[in-house]
Order: C-alpha cells, then sequence, then structure tokens
C-alpha cells in the first residue's frame, strides 16, 4: 500500500498558494480602493506573482523529478485498484 501523505502535503501547499494569491489580488483592490499611491504597483507585482510563481513552481518540481531520476507520472496518478489489497 502507497503513502498518500505525499498528496496531501501538495494539497495543501496548493491551498496556502491559492490563500496567497486571494490575499495579494484583495490587497491590490482594497488599495485601490483607498487611493493609495502604490497602487498601480501592487497591480503590477500582483500580475508578475499571477504568471511567474506557478512557471517557477513548474520548474521547480520538473528539475526535481529529473534529479531524482522518476521520468513518468506514476508519482502522480492515484494507484489503480488492482493495487490494492
Amino acid at each position: 500500500m502507497k503513502n498518500k501523505k505525499p498528496h496531501k502535503i501538495k494539497r495543501i501547499l496548493a491551498f496556502i498558494g491559492a490563500l496567497l494569491l486571494f490575499a495579494m489580488y484583495a490587497g491590490t483592490l482594497v488599495s485601490a480602493l483607498i487611493d493609495h499611491s502604490a497602487s498601480q504597483g501592487l497591480l503590477k507585482a500582483s500580475i508578475a506573482c499571477t504568471i511567474i510563481l506557478p512557471v517557477l513552481l513548474y520548474a521547480y518540481t520538473l528539475v526535481y523529478r529529473i534529479t531524482r531520476g522518476s521520468g513518468g507520472r506514476e508519482d502522480l496518478d492515484p494507484p489503480e485498484e488492482k493495487d490494492r489489497p
């Protein structure tokens, strides 16, 4: 039986990342509504992070797979029914 902890950890980290993106956009919106002088810079930073962070995370996972020696998707796919006792 395979360990299911990595899947739970990935889900938790993905949820935290989504919360951080939401908080970043909420902060940008609030600063724009109160007419803060840095609101345009915050918007640019939010858009940049929305594009750059997922690309960097994908690159990190790709490098991790290559260095670990796993080239396939078997680590990401859930185990099949025939593998279970």
